[in-house]
């Protein structure tokens, strides 16, 4: 019988006759295209006790085209047993340079019983240390045009200058400061 659960991590795993199949990391994880580093996803196997499963084998499958990645020398398809704990961690996944989101399939299988799980990750371009800026002078400006507003306001309608309080500010993209007009 083969059961596919959603890829919302920390959900009740679904039961089937032999076991189930639980989301542990990596679903919703962002991958970093510019330094080539993705988040390995992460699965439990249970029995239908609620026990972990050892030595279930567990294959995680990636899209052929579009956002994507491999893992490693395995390539979109990597297989290993769950340990101990019932837990399988697909290593080494790195993304390719395809922004966007994409699926991980994943398939379990032990003593004939299956169980499917997908989970979903984004390869995105990080923001640079410039736009990271921009942002921080954007949000400078922002902030002190509704403070300075604020001020007016519990002044009634008094400019912040007659109110005793001095406004003046200068804010410099690229390396943001603050302090009193040159």
């Amino acid at each position: 019988m083969l059961l596919t659960i959603g890829g919302v991590s920390g959900q009740e795993p679904a039961r089937i006759s032999g076991g189930s199949i639980r989301l542990v990391e990596g679903d919703g994880a962002i991958n970093s295209i510019r330094r080539h580093v993705g988040h390995d996803p992460s699965v439990r196997v249970l029995d239908a006790t609620g026990e972990p499963v050892a030595d279930a084998a567990v294959t995680f499958l990636l899209p052929a085209v579009g956002a994507s990645g491999t893992f490693g020398d395995s390539g979109l398809s990597l297989t290993v047993q769950t340990d101990s704990r019932g837990v399988a961690v697909g290593r080494g996944l790195k993304p390719n340079r395809i922004a966007g989101p994409f699926r991980i399939r994943v398939t379990s299988s032990w003593q004939g019983e299956a169980a499917s799980a997908s989970l979903t990750q984004t390869n995105a371009e990080p923001l640079t240390k410039s736009s990271n800026s921009k942002w921080i002078a954007i949000v400078a400006l922002a902030g002190g045009a509704v403070a300075g507003g604020a001020v007016g306001a519990t002044r009634g309608g008094k400019s912040t200058e007659s109110a005793g309080i001095s406004a003046a500010s200068t804010i410099v993209a690229g390396n943001p400061s603050l302090g009193p007009p040159h």
